[in-house]
């Protein structure tokens, strides 16, 4: 009997070589995140230990728990507005449970399967908030790059910004100084040395620099936040109450969402870097979801999925979810040997940091080439960009969804177009046409239509308009084409009776070609039968030749127009069957 591998699923195939691969690219990945995680806590309004305590708690929690394999959870820089804003307004207790809340809120959105939902989600409303978060996050660090003095903290960007202007006498050049060592040192190490991680030697070089020359000259991490332990975090539950979690909700579900938007994104990313097995969307949901109820229980911030560093984990060979937890765990080493170390760090070191990041995360391009279509989506993306900046990523993202929404709609509501038409009789099949349909050219008993398009809410009032509009006289027959109706909700679908019914009373409905998902619909409601099913036909010929049978002779007597082959007999007084049978023999016999 065979022996099966103890490695399956993401881990199929897993060897020795293998983890080496992933030892490699955690501890490099490990080493880029820790600079990273204190910046991102830092600018976030809370002390830059609980940025390290999540790198590795959420970090190690999103690889063992996640559905990619490459993905590199921990604080992004997506997150900085929302967290600063609950802090400024609630406190860090209460960033806890919003942390809490929106992890069990990603949970359920995997236990339910809603992770395909996110992509639905439009791009311009993606690209807008994102924009508007590097705008954001770039501003929010002019204050340490100057080594400002007495700035206070707002919610407001304007409020922050002035604040910038209120204090600027107290710009501080030996601030500059640091923090241009290091912008310049992040630039310019990946050129010289790709594979080591620019934001750490730049924190490092620019630390060094600053103590050497001008000791006690700028802000520290120590001299304003204190020294970092380099113990364990405690384990404590935060305080549930009915009012905290209704002042929290609202807070909790934009964590939640943006959370699952980023962690996804990144995963796609990553399987285009990769080109191998999918994401598992919903247990990626769900791997967040856990992480994020179990870090902030050790004080740790709200995580997902890092779109940069699980890039760089791949560039550096990462094979399985292996390099994410050995990442989680450099950066606990590294607390427990180096931590009382990072106390040091200028806070000039870190605005550069945090700056080439907005810088990255910007989409200036994506954003400049969706502006430049002046569409509709460069409204809804100018929309969420301003709302992000000057309101707060809430309303942007409720209105910039909202705003999508309603364009989308509009346009899709004048995809419908209804037109009269008749038969061509110069063509072969006699394909049915609105060229042909003129005030000498058209038969008073019998009214076709194309309807193409979706039949819904946002079309279905301007196809009820259309036909009853152009129905100026009272015809016996109204056949309606609707092969190209793709999709019909109940609003269509009410109006649709709305016509059938009110027709019926002197005539009757012909429908021809209808889609499979229409008729669902109208036999759900009932529609189907009341219509007749009799009065259903696969091809327009059939409904055609079904609506002479019932015309009124008398009426086709003497009659000009001329709209079908059978109408010459039928103004004579003949029986156009019978003529259309001699018809069929004389062209036998030629």
């Amino acid at each position: 009997m065979e022996k099966k591998s103890i490695f399956s699923g993401r881990y199929a195939g897993y060897s020795f070589q293998s983890f080496k691969k992933d030892l490699l690219s955690g501890i490099v990945v490990g080493v880029i995140a820790i600079p990273l995680g204190m910046a991102f806590a830092i600018a976030s309004g809370v002390n830059p230990e609980y940025g390290i305590y999540t790198t590795i708690i959420a970090g190690i929690l999103i690889s063992l728990f996640g559905g990619s394999k490459f993905q590199i959870g921990g604080p992004t820089g997506a997150f900085i507005p929302v967290l600063f804003a609950i802090v400024i307004a609630y406190g860090y207790e209460s960033l806890l449970l919003a942390g809490f809340m929106a992890g069990i809120i990603l949970l359920l959105m995997g236990i339910f399967k809603l992770g395909s939902l996110i992509k639905y989600i439009p791009r311009p409303v993606t690209v807008g908030f994102t924009s508007g978060i590097a705008v954001i996050i770039f501003a929010g660090q002019v204050a340490n790059f100057l080594g400002l003095t007495g700035v206070e903290k707002h919610e407001s960007f304007l409020a922050n910004v002035k604040e910038i202007f209120l204090n600027i006498e107290t710009i501080n050049v030996y601030s500059i100084l640091t923090a241009v060592v290091c912008l310049v040192t992040v630039i310019l190490t990946p050129k010289i040395l790709p594979k080591v991680p620019g934001p750490l030697i730049g924190l490092l070089v620019s630390a060094v620099v600053a103590t050497a020359f001008f000791p006690g000259q700028v802000a520290t991490i120590g001299s304003t936040f204190g020294e970092i332990s380099n113990r364990l975090p405690d384990f404590r539950f935060p305080e549930i109450t009915f009012e905290r979690i209704q002042l929290l909700i609202g807070p909790a579900f934009v964590i939640a969402m943006l959370g699952g938007i980023e962690s996804l994104l990144s995963a796609v990313v990553a399987d285009g870097m990769t080109g191998g097995k999918k994401h598992n969307s919903n247990r990626e949901l769900m791997g967040q979801g856990i992480a994020n109820m179990i870090t902030p229980l050790f004080g740790g911030i709200p995580a997902t999925g890092a779109i940069a560093r699980t890039a760089t984990n791949i560039k550096n060979g990462a094979v399985s979810p292996f390099s994410g937890i050995i990442h989680g765990v450099v950066v606990l080493l590294v607390l427990l040997l180096f931590a009382p170390y990072a106390s040091t760090i200028p806070l000039a070191s870190m605005a550069p940091v945090l700056m080439i990041v907005a810088w990255n995360m910007s989409e200036r391009h994506t954003f400049m080439s969706l502006l430049k279509t002046r569409t509709a989506d460069s409204l809804v993306l100018l929309a969420t960009f301003l709302l992000t900046v000057f309101v707060s990523l809430t309303v942007a993202v409720q209105v910039g969804l909202l705003f999508a929404v309603i364009l989308f709609t509009k346009q899709m509501s004048e995809l419908l177009v209804t037109a009269k038409v008749l038969p061509d009789p110069n063509h072969k099949d006699e394909k049915v046409g609105g060229h042909m349909v003129t005030d000498i050219h058209d038969c008073p008993q019998i009214s076709i239509y194309n309807v193409e398009g979706p039949l819904f809410f946002g079309s279905a009032q301007a196809f009820e308009q259309s036909i009853m509009n152009t129905i100026n006289y009272k015809p016996k027959v109204l056949l309606l084409r609707m092969g190209k109706v793709p999709f019909m909700d109940t609003t269509g679908e009410s109006y649709l009776a709305s016509i059938i019914k009110d027709f019926s009373k002197h005539g009757i409905v012909l429908i021809s070609g209808m889609k499979p998902h229409p008729i669902s619909v109208m036999k759900k409601t009932g529609l189907y039968d009341y219509t007749g099913e009799e009065h259903f036909f696969e091809h327009t010929g059939e409904a055609i030749n079904f609506a002479l049978e019932q015309l009124d002779k008398n009426k086709c007597l003497g009659c000009q127009h001329f709209a079908f082959r059978e109408c010459a007999a039928l103004s004579a007084g003949s029986d156009y069957r019978q003529a259309a049978i001699d018809q069929k023999e004389i062209l036998k016999q030629l």
